[in-house]
C-alpha cells in the first residue's frame, strides 16, 4: 500500500472515499490550507466499520497474548517505516516543530512496545482461582476468574497530539491489547497523517493475518460521524482526549443508548502548583524560570499545562510573580494548532481580563493562529468568590492566586474540580513545608490522579506506574489512566467459569500454570 496521501478513509482493509462533504487540512503556520481533498465519511460508511470490527471481535480476541504483542511491535515497525514523510505532514498540519514530533513518534512506539511486553508477561488477565472445598457445608465450587475484552472500541484522536493520542496512539494500544477491535475517528486537523498511521495499521493487520475488521480509520468533521460510531451497538467502549464539551456530549450518546457503554474521556484540567513557603523563599527566582519553561512548552497546549499557581501572599510571592513575568516576557508569540484553538485562546485571556480583581502581569500580543504567554494575578479570596476564574485556558496562559493564609490555600484546593496533576514545590528538607504538605495532600489526593514534588507536570512518562486521569472534569471516568498499562483495564472486563472441564478452560486458568504468569491461587499470588 503506498504511503502517499490521497484523503482516504480506511474500512475493510481498504482505503475508500468518503460519500460526505469534502474538506482539507490546514497548515496553521502558514495560514493555508493544505491538499488533497477528503471526504468525511457518511453514516452507511460508519456502520460498516463497526459491524465488520463486531465480526472480527471474537476471531481477534482468541489471539494468544505473544500474537497480539507481535501485532503492536509490528505496527511500531510499520510507522517507523513510513519515514520523514510522516513528520513533514504532521508538522504542516500542526505547525509543531520537527523535534517535537519526532519525539512523540518515539513515543507512539514506546507505547506500542510497552503493551507488547505486558501481554508476553502475562499478568493483565488478574487469573484468580478459588478451589473447589467439596467438604464445605455448604461446598464451594471452582471459581476461576479472568478479564476479557469489552469488544469493539471506538477512539476519537486527539488534537493536540497528532501520533500519541491519535489513530495509533494509547487508547489505541491498550484496545488492541486488551483483543478489542478499533475504529479510529481521525481528529479534522490533522487528516494526512491520520491517514498515513492508519495505513501503517492496516498493513500491520494484513501481515498479522487478522481479519479487516481488527481496524478502520473514519475521516470527517462535526458531531454526526461521531454521534453515529458511538451509537453503533457494535461499540462497548470509546476513547477520547478534547474539549469538556465533545467530551459530554460523547458521554450523553453512550448514555441513551439501549445499552449504554462506558465513555473515558480526558476533558479539562488546569494543573495546580503549590508553592510551599520555605521553597518560595529559598529557590523562588529557579522555580519561576522552570514555571515559564513548562507553561509555554509546545504553546502552551498540553492537558498537564500548569495553568495554576498557589501561594501564600507576601513579599516572597510577589517576587516570585515578577520573576515569571520576566521570564515569560522574552518568549514570543508561536503557532498554535488550529484557528479555532488561537480564538478560543483569546477568548479565554479575555474573561481573565474582564475580571475586576484580577491583574494582568504579562500579556503578549497574539493574532492570526498565534498565541502569546499571558500571566494574571489574583487573591485567594476572588477566587474562591468567582469559579469563573477556574476555567481551563487551553495555551500558555496561567493564573497567580496569592492566598492569605494555609486555611486559605486548602480551601482554594478543596475548591477545585477534578484535575489530570498537582505539583508540590517544597523544601524537603524543610519541617514546615513538609508539615504543610502532609495536610494538604489528603485534599489532593481527592482531586487529582498524580502528585509530583518539585518538578512541572508537562511530561507524562510512558511506564507501568504513571496514572494520567483524574476526578471528572478531568477525565469522565477518575478510577482510570489513559497513560501506562494501567490503561488497558478500561476496555476489559471479568468473567468468571464456575465448575467447567479443563478442556474447556482458558489457558491462564488451567493447571498446571503452563505459562507460569502471576495468578491469585486460594487468596495468595504464585506462579505454581
Amino acid at each position: 500500500m503506498s504511503n502517499t496521501i490521497q484523503g482516504l478513509a480506511l474500512i475493510n482493509g481498504q482505503p475508500v472515499r468518503g460519500n460526505g462533504r469534502a474538506f482539507q487540512a490546514f497548515d496553521p503556520g502558514r495560514n493555508e490550507a493544505l491538499g488533497p481533498d477528503f471526504n468525511a465519511v457518511d453514516i452507511a460508511q460508519v456502520e460498516q466499520a463497526c459491524t465488520l470490527a463486531g465480526a472480527a471481535f471474537d476471531t481477534y480476541r482468541a489471539t494468544s497474548d505473544h500474537e497480539r504483542a507481535d501485532f503492536l511491535e509490528q505496527i511500531a515497525a510499520q510507522i517507523l517505516a513510513l519515514g520523514d514523510e510522516l513528520i513533514v505532514r504532521a508538522m504542516a498540519e500542526t505547525g509543531l516543530p520537527r523535534a517535537r514530533l519526532e519525539g512523540e513518534r518515539g513515543r507512539t512506539m514506546n507505547q506500542l512496545k510497552l503493551f507488547a511486553e505486558l501481554l508476553r508477561e502475562g499478568s493483565w488477565q488478574d487469573a484468580r482461582i478459588d478451589t473447589a472445598l467439596p467438604q464445605r457445608q455448604p461446598p464451594r465450587p471452582d471459581l476461576r476468574l479472568r478479564f476479557v475484552g469489552v469488544g469493539p472500541v471506538a477512539v476519537f484522536g486527539a488534537s493536540n497530539f497528532p501520533l500519541a493520542f491519535s489513530v495509533a496512539g494509547g487508547d489505541t494500544a491498550a484496545a488492541l491489547a486488551a483483543g478489542c477491535p478499533v475504529v479510529v475517528k481521525a481528529h479534522s486537523a490533522h487528516p494526512g497523517t491520520s491517514e498515513l498511521v492508519g495505513r501503517a495499521v492496516v498493513e500491520a493487520v494484513k501481515l498479522a493475518q487478522l481479519p479487516a475488521g481488527v481496524f478502520a480509520l473514519l475521516t470527517g468533521s462535526g458531531h454526526g460521524i461521531g454521534d453515529a460510531l458511538v451509537r453503533h451497538p457494535a461499540i462497548q467502549a470509546v476513547g477520547f482526549t478534547g474539549s469538556r464539551s465533545g467530551g459530554m456530549a460523547l458521554m450523553a450518546t453512550a448514555a441513551a443508548r439501549p445499552q449504554p457503554i462506558p465513555v473515558y474521556a480526558e476533558m479539562s484540567s488546569i494543573n495546580p502548583v503549590i508553592l510551599l513557603p520555605a521553597a518560595l523563599k529559598a529557590r523562588g527566582a529557579d522555580i519561576a524560570t522552570g514555571f515559564a519553561a513548562s507553561l509555554t512548552l509546545g504553546v502552551g497546549q498540553f492537558c498537564t499545562n500548569p495553568g495554576l499557581v498557589l501561594g501564600i501572599a507576601g513579599a516572597d510571592f510577589d517576587r516570585f510573580a515578577a520573576a515569571a513575568a520576566e521570564a515569560l516576557r522574552p518568549v514570543p508569540a508561536a503557532t498554535m494548532l488550529t484557528p479555532g484553538i488561537a480564538d478560543a485562546y483569546r477568548r479565554g485571556e479575555e474573561q481573565l481580563v474582564g475580571q475586576p480583581q484580577v491583574a494582568t502581569l504579562l500579556r503578549g500580543t497574539s493574532a492570526g493562529c498565534q498565541g502569546a504567554p499571558a500571566l494574571f494575578k489574583t487573591t485567594g479570596a476572588a477566587f474562591l468568590a468567582n469559579h469563573a476564574m477556574s476555567a481551563e485556558i487551553f495555551g500558555p496562559a496561567a493564573l497567580l492566586v496569592a492566598c492569605r493564609d494555609e486555611a486559605e490555600l486548602l480551601a482554594v484546593i478543596e475548591g477545585l474540580e477534578g484535575q489530570l496533576t498537582a505539583t508540590l514545590q517544597l523544601q524537603d528538607d524543610d519541617e514546615a513545608d513538609l508539615a504543610a504538605a502532609r495536610r494538604l495532600l489528603p485534599a489532593l489526593e481527592r482531586r487529582v490522579g498524580r502528585i509530583l514534588a518539585n518538578g512541572f507536570p508537562t511530561g507524562v512518562e510512558v511506564s507501568t506506574a504513571m496514572v494520567h486521569g483524574g476526578p471528572f472534569p478531568a477525565t469522565s471516568d477518575g478510577r482510570s489512566s489513559s497513560v501506562g498499562t494501567a490503561a488497558i483495564q478500561r476496555f476489559l472486563r471479568p468473567v468468571c467459569y464456575q465448575n467447567l472441564p479443563r478442556a474447556l478452560l482458558p489457558a491462564v486458568l488451567r493447571e498446571p500454570n503452563e505459562r507460569g504468569v502471576w495468578r491469585r491461587r486460594d487468596g495468595a499470588l504464585t506462579r505454581n
